[in-house]
C-alpha cells in the first residue's frame, strides 16, 4: 500500500470542513477538521493541509446548491447558497490552481451516496438513494453506477409533500419554498417549531411522530420516482434512535401495498437504512470522487 497513490479529500459542510488523506475507510493517512467560516479563511486552511499532505487528484463534497458540470462556465462554484459569503465563490478552481492538481466537485449527498455504494451501507446495489436530514435537507442519487446530474444536481430536500396546516400550522422554514421537505422536516424547522433543538426533545415528543410522516412521505416519492435498491438516511436528526423505525413504518404505510417488493414488505429495516459509515460518509465520498476522477484519465 506504500506505492500507492493517494487522494485528496475534503468534506465542505456549512459548519465544518473535513480534510482527509488515504485511499478509503481502512486507510487514512491524515486527517483535519475546522470550522467553515470565510471562504479566503476556509480555504486558505485547506490548501495549508494538503500542501503538507500531496496527493495525485482531490474530491470535494460540499455543501450546495453548487455547479458540478466540468462543461459549464461556472463549474466548481456555489450557486445561490443563503450562506453568508459563499454564494459564487469558485471553490474547486481556487483548490485546483494553489495545490496543481486535478479537482473533482460535486455535493456533499452525491459524494456520501458513492462512499456508501462503494464502502458502504449500498454496496452491490444500484440505483441508491442517500438523504441527510440535519440542519438542512440533500439528496444524493447514485444510477448505473455514477452520480446523476441534469441541470444542476438533484435537490431532494426542497421537493414538495403534503402538509397539514390543521395539524401543523407551522408555515415552513425554507427561506426559498416555506414548506417544502426541509422547510417542514430539517434540524432548523424542528428547532424554530418547537422551541428547542431536535437533540433535547425526549424520545416520546410529538415532534418525532411529524418529523417520520414528513421523512416517511418523502421517502415514499423517490421509491415511486427513482426505485431505489436501498435508502439511505444519514444526518443528525435521523441518528436518533427513534427516528428510523418510524420512518420505515410511515414509509411503508404511505406506499399501501402498491409497491410489490419483498424489500418494501416484509424488509423494509434492511431497506431504509443508517450509512454504514456514519459521520465519515461525506469525506470518504470525497476520496472515493478523487479516485473516480483519476481512473477516468
Amino acid at each position: 500500500m506504500e506505492n500507492e497513490a493517494l487522494y485528496g479529500g475534503i468534506e465542505g459542510g456549512g459548519t465544518k470542513f473535513v480534510c482527509a488523506v488515504g485511499t478509503g475507510p481502512d486507510d487514512i493517512r491524515a486527517e483535519t477538521r475546522f470550522p467553515t467560516t470565510t471562504p479566503a479563511e476556509t480555504l486558505a486552511r485547506a490548501i495549508a493541509f494538503f500542501r503538507q499532505n500531496p496527493v495525485a487528484s482531490l474530491g470535494v463534497a460540499c455543501f450546495g446548491p453548487l455547479d458540478p458540470d466540468p462543461r459549464s462556465p461556472t463549474y466548481g462554484r456555489i450557486l445561490a447558497t443563503p450562506k453568508p459569503g459563499w454564494a459564487d465563490v469558485d471553490v474547486a478552481g481556487a483548490l485546483a490552481a494553489a495545490l496543481g492538481v486535478r479537482v473533482a466537485f460535486d455535493t456533499d449527498v452525491n459524494g456520501a451516496a458513492l462512499a456508501e455504494w462503494r464502502w458502504g451501507a449500498a454496496r452491490d446495489c444500484d440505483p441508491v438513494v442517500y438523504v441527510t436530514i440535519g440542519t438542512g435537507i440533500g439528496g444524493g442519487l447514485l444510477v448505473g453506477g455514477g452520480l446523476v446530474h441534469g441541470l444542476l444536481h438533484p435537490e431532494m430536500g426542497h421537493v414538495r409533500i403534503p402538509h397539514d396546516t390543521v395539524r401543523d400550522p407551522f408555515p415552513g422554514a425554507c427561506p426559498f419554498h416555506g414548506d417544502c421537505f426541509e422547510g417542514l422536516a430539517s434540524g432548523v424547522a424542528i428547532e424554530r417549531r418547537w422551541g428547542q433543538r431536535a437533540e433535547t426533545l425526549p424520545a416520546d415528543h410529538p415532534a418525532w411522530e411529524l418529523e417520520a410522516r414528513y421523512v416517511g412521505l418523502a421517502l415514499a416519492n423517490y421509491v415511486c420516482t427513482l426505485a431505489p435498491q436501498k435508502i439511505v438516511v444519514g444526518g443528525g436528526v435521523a441518528q436518533q434512535p427513534q427516528v428510523l423505525p418510524l420512518v420505515r413504518r410511515h414509509a411503508r404505510d404511505i406506499l399501501g401495498g402498491y409497491i410489490r417488493s419483498p424489500h418494501v414488505a416484509g424488509r423494509i429495516d434492511e431497506y431504509i437504512v443508517p450509512p454504514a459509515l456514519g459521520g465519515r460518509a461525506g469525506v470518504l465520498g470525497a476520496i472515493a470522487l478523487a479516485r473516480t476522477l483519476a481512473a477516468a484519465r
